[in-house]
């Protein structure tokens, strides 16, 4: 894979890198004003031909996880998801072949540059959330943490990218104008019949209302992949996932969603952790995109288990869960609008 390669497919990724300015994060002196995106230390620089390619396939339904302009894991079974739904060789690469099949979508440009709205930067917050779920419990909602992780989970991505997409000493305030990936919906007309509250979160975390319908789940432990297939058995959408850990393994099997839970609240039982303290209490902790489960809950017909977000997206594939499937926020919302109570889910190996 080389730059030249993408460019010429995908088009010029010229003028979008004239649109990076450098670094975003807490207000500081400005010291540059570079023209392309900053590289995070301990990490490759973010490739906006690469992060072309991540927009597309998120915007498919085939996501790279974080959109970060990286290679990596998720990004190799986004592509390998997307192969497969094409009938394309299943190769997991950047290469000619699949960037001739991403050029009819290469309008979605992979960087917006938007002036920041009330709606945006609005809270509540809640900038320390302590670890003890008895505390957590007594705060009124497990919300962002501050306005910088609010715009990364809406643009599908980390704080981190984001400083690397502007300048820095960016403020995130009222009518600046920031620098972000192309996670932007083709639409917003989610179903009336959704709750207010429902509505209002698959908007923050720019879900696009008009999604396949699925008509079954299946869950592969070992490529670690949530797979959306439909009526006819044809792959229209995978997610990246955790699986469980040695503790709490994937029960392998097939099941059914039984209800989907909105903006959930979660009740922690100490008795169901391994990991829990004796000195643990239950207690129930309030909803809110940094709980235990994030924003939406899958509960399934094998008790105690289920389908659900997560607060910490970038350990997705990447880390171990107690059992259950996690996924990003983004995804698991998006998630919601493909399937019903009563679908079919296969965990398998």
């Amino acid at each position: 894979m080389t730059k030249t390669v993408l460019a010429g497919i995908l088009a010029s990724t010229a003028a979008t890198a004239a649109m990076m300015t450098g670094a975003i994060a807490q207000p500081q002196p400005q010291t540059s004003n570079s023209s392309s995106p900053t590289a995070t230390p301990g990490k490759p620089p973010l490739d906006l031909s690469l992060l072309h390619v991540q927009v597309i396939l998120d915007h498919l339904g085939f996501s790279p996880g974080i959109l970060d302009g990286r290679e990596g894991i998720s990004l190799t079974a986004a592509i390998k998801g997307f192969q497969e739904s094409r009938g394309m060789p299943i190769t997991g690469k950047v290469d000619q072949t699949l960037l001739r099949a991403l050029y009819p979508y290469r309008q979605l440009r992979p960087v917006k540059t938007i002036a920041l709205t009330q709606d945006m930067l609005a809270g509540p917050y809640a900038p320390n959330i302590p670890k003890d779920e008895d505390q957590q419990a007594k705060l009124p909602g497990l919300y962002y943490r501050a306005p910088v992780e609010k715009l990364a989970e809406m643009f599908h991505t980390t704080p981190e990218v984001l400083q690397e997409m502007n300048a820095p000493g960016t403020r995130l305030t009222l009518g600046t104008r920031v620098n972000f990936p192309n996670a932007l919906p083709g639409a917003r007309n989610y179903d009336p019949k959704l709750r207010p509250d429902w509505r209002a979160t698959l908007n923050t975390l720019n879900v696009d209302s008009n999604q396949p319908q699925g008509a079954k789940i299946v869950v592969d432990k070992s490529d670690g992949v949530l797979r959306v297939l439909d009526k006819a058995g044809k792959l229209v959408a995978q997610f990246q996932v955790t699986t469980g850990s040695e503790h709490d393994p994937l029960p392998l099997g097939s099941w059914k969603v039984t209800v989907v839970d909105y903006n959930p609240k979660f009740h922690f039982n100490p008795d169901l952790f391994w990991d829990a303290k004796k000195s643990d209490d239950p207690a129930m902790l309030p909803a809110g995109p940094n709980g235990p489960v994030g924003v939406v809950w899958f509960d399934l017909t094998k008790e105690h288990y289920g389908i659900h977000g997560t607060p910490e997206p970038r350990t997705i594939g990447r880390t171990t869960s107690h059992g259950c499937v996690r996924l990003a926020n983004w995804n698991a919302a998006r998630l919601s609008l493909m399937v019903k109570p009563g679908v079919p889910v296969v965990f398998q190996a």
